[in-house]
């Protein structure tokens, strides 16, 4: 019998007093800051911890200021293809906003064992014969690469160590990775006072979902040092088997400016990532299928266009025939009946 997902209630928004005017804001379950729109204080929302919503471990601060953040965006947009929808590039940078997007920290001990084909290469000489300039059959030699291969298996035993993973559904973790790495030296503890005045997301997934998209991670980064970690000139058939133990998780805040463009009302907004700290920077503008059509269109007319100058041209021209010239022949001179031949000599 397959087992029902667990069933996620709804998290009632909190109350929060504003601790300069002493307004009552409500504050949604996934937000973790807030801004008195009366005085224009803000504050920081303190939630009691849960098994999936832990109290925060680190904070990673902001480095990009906004104006450089909205000069990437403004570069990206500029470097669009021309097959990208015009609405796109016309796209407003003034709505781009800084946000702390919660991710796991994923760290392991990790035990593998691993087989492969290991190639070790060697050279020797060999003869050949072969046939030169003149047609004369030679022998000649050569010197050549081979590759001897053998059996290795073994264990490896490593730590895994800042696996990044997003704990933010509004945030794909391929997402997330395209605007990686962040640098974690400058990482410093939590404090309500670091996110005062930003926009901050609690988290919205669970910490099962987020151990799953850790171990897939570590998994592809042990697969990937053991490929460098093979002995010898080559190796093909790597196969391994990876387990993971001690395995911890830590709640970190990382720096995101984010815009959203909603370049049509029928379709979702397209959403440019840049990474607080080092400005990298990924979207994704939807294609437009007119300008594609248009394009395709203008590439088959030029392919066409010396043909049918060349069939136009001939069409033009008055088709040549031929003229029949008149047969001379010379024709014997016809005599009278009963005449002679003019004589052809002189008269004797």
């Amino acid at each position: 019998m397959t087992p029902r997902p667990p069933v996620r209630f709804p998290r009632a928004p909190v109350q929060l007093e504003c601790e300069t005017c002493g307004a009552s804001l409500r504050i949604e379950a996934d937000q973790r800051t807030a801004v008195c729109p009366y005085c224009a204080s803000p504050s920081v929302v303190e939630r009691p911890p849960s098994n999936d919503r832990p109290d925060p471990h680190f904070v990673l601060g902001f480095t990009t200021t906004r104006e450089s953040a909205q000069g990437a965006v403004k570069a990206w947009l500029g470097k669009r293809s021309f097959f990208v929808q015009s609405s796109v590039k016309k796209g407003t940078i003034d709505a781009i906003r800084g946000v702390y997007t919660p991710a796991y920290l994923y760290s392991a001990m990790a035990q593998t064992r691993y087989a492969a084909q290991i190639g070790e290469d060697y050279q020797e000489t060999e003869t050949y014969t072969t046939t030169d300039e003149k047609g004369n059959s030679v022998t000649r030699t050569r010197t050549v690469t081979r590759t001897e291969h053998r059996h290795l298996e073994g264990q490896h035993a490593t730590y895994v160590m800042d696996v990044l993973v997003v704990a933010s559904r509004a945030v794909p973790n391929a997402e997330l990775e395209a605007v990686e790495p962040f640098d974690l030296r400058p990482m410093r503890r939590y404090t309500p006072a670091v996110l005062s005045g930003w926009i901050a997301e609690e988290p919205t997934m669970t910490q099962d979902e987020c151990y799953a998209l850790a171990r897939r991670e570590a998994l592809e980064k042990i697969g990937r040092d053991l490929a460098g970690f093979m002995p010898g000139d080559s190796h093909h058939g790597l196969t391994h088997e990876t387990r993971l133990d001690r395995e911890t998780l830590e709640l970190l805040y990382v720096p995101l400016w984010v815009l959203a463009i909603r370049h049509d009302p029928r379709k979702p907004p397209i959403r440019v990532l840049i990474n607080g700290q080092t400005g990298a920077i990924h979207g994704k503008a939807p294609l437009s299928w007119v300008k594609i059509a248009l394009a395709v269109l203008l590439v088959l007319l030029l392919i066409a266009a010396p043909f049918v100058v060349a069939a136009t041209r001939d069409r033009g021209q008055p088709e040549r025939r031929g003229a029949a010239r008149p047969s001379v022949s010379a024709a014997a001179p016809v005599r009278p009946a009963g005449s002679r031949p003019a004589p052809t000599g002189g008269a004797r």
